[in-house]
């Protein structure tokens, strides 16, 4: 198979954990005999020092040309300190989405075995967790119409029908592939936008008799992810809610800098570790690159090239058995690995497998 990848390392820790990603996708397709070229593409802060725009339109050119967007992180302090700049790193990431068209998100949220004792959550409630998070990405409130002024601000929570029903058709097909259990998370007690989203699965359920559908108030998700993770198979909502819980339940695994993500929608797909860009740890070989690894297992198992994804995940796991691991998720007294050493054990039990 011929892949044409996208790659947007971004900002802060993004350029070196992209390294390491791109290292693995070249041992795989070396192992299976896949063709891979990149092309690489400024975005983020990166791209306003260079260009004055965060998702330039010759970084869209770029996504919109290729099979697959790998990215990394955007992010940088000077902008977050300050309240009043115009542009900022994180609008390149909606411009992206919303150029795209990505409208769903898919975070998978599993625990390792190994490092069930980084949970904040006790062994017993979050030992077998394994559940998806599918997160509408294109429309709520961080797309809707803005107003601020020194008295007042608004932002408008909307959504149409259709952007409803696509996202939940998705959630509908994840959940027949896994346990058939799809939980839709709103607050349709008190906001309308919520109540059509109820009232939208409500009139698509029928239409997945196999599936058991339960509905809850995004407060009590919250609780229950905390509570008993393992209740839950496929969970999905909009946009910010699912920004929230996700991050949430990333931290039930015990580490961020495990678990990766995938976008999709009308265009070209992006599969990126749902961490940040940790700025403060950039150039230190510290961050941990597990989920942008694992993110090219998703790339992979997107196009069904199953057996690759599987070999990369095997391999993570491997690394995690052997203690080869960054400084915030190693056992204590053991060697110290950094970002580059990780990856490198990764791809070298690629090319032994």
């Amino acid at each position: 198979m011929k892949l044409k990848i996208a790659v947007l390392p971004g900002d802060g820790i993004g350029p070196e954990i992209s390294e390491q990603g791109v290292a693995v996708m070249n041992a795989v397709c070396e192992k299976f005999g896949h063709e891979v070229s990149y092309q690489y593409a400024l975005c983020g802060a990166d791209a306003i020092d260079k260009v004055g725009d965060p998702f330039p339109e010759e970084t869209f050119k770029v996504c919109m040309d290729a099979d697959a967007v790998l990215f990394s992180a955007v992010g940088d302090p000077k902008f977050d300190n300050d309240p009043t700049a115009k542009v900022r790193p994180e609008q390149g990431l909606l411009a992206m989405r919303k150029k795209l068209g990505l409208f769903a998100n898919i975070r998978p949220v599993e625990t390792f075995d190994c490092l069930i004792h980084k949970s904040p959550l006790k062994d017993e409630l979050v030992r077998g967790a394994d559940f998806i998070c599918i997160r509408e990405l294109t429309g709520g409130m961080y797309f809707g119409e803005k107003y601020q002024d020194d008295e007042k601000a608004y932002d408008t929570n909307a959504y149409t029908r259709p952007e409803i029903e696509r996202i939940l058709k998705v959630a509908y097909e994840y959940a027949m592939r896994r346990r058939k259990h799809l939980t839709v998370v709103d607050k349709a007690n008190v906001l309308a936008s919520s109540r059509l989203w109820r009232q939208v699965a409500k009139e698509m359920a029928p239409q997945y008799p196999e599936v058991e559908t339960d509905y809850m108030f995004v407060d009590n998700a919250a609780m229950r992810m905390i509570q008993d993770p393992k209740f839950f198979d496929v969970m999905v909502t909009e946009n910010t809610f699912g920004d929230i819980l996700t991050d949430e339940g990333s931290c039930i695994t015990g580490s961020m800098g495990l678990l990766p993500s995938a976008s999709t929608g009308e265009h070209t797909p992006v599969f990126e570790p749902i961490h940040g860009s940790w700025p403060q740890a950039k150039g230190l070989n510290i961050a941990n690159p597990l989920a942008q690894i694992l993110s090219v297992a998703m790339l992979f198992e997107y196009f069904n090239l199953k057996e690759e994804g599987a070999l990369i995940r095997k391999a993570v796991n491997a690394s995690l058995d052997a203690n080869v691991r960054t400084p915030e998720i190693q056992v204590e007294g053991g060697e110290r690995y950094g970002t580059t050493e990780v990856g490198q054990w990764i791809v070298d039990y690629i090319k032994k497998a």
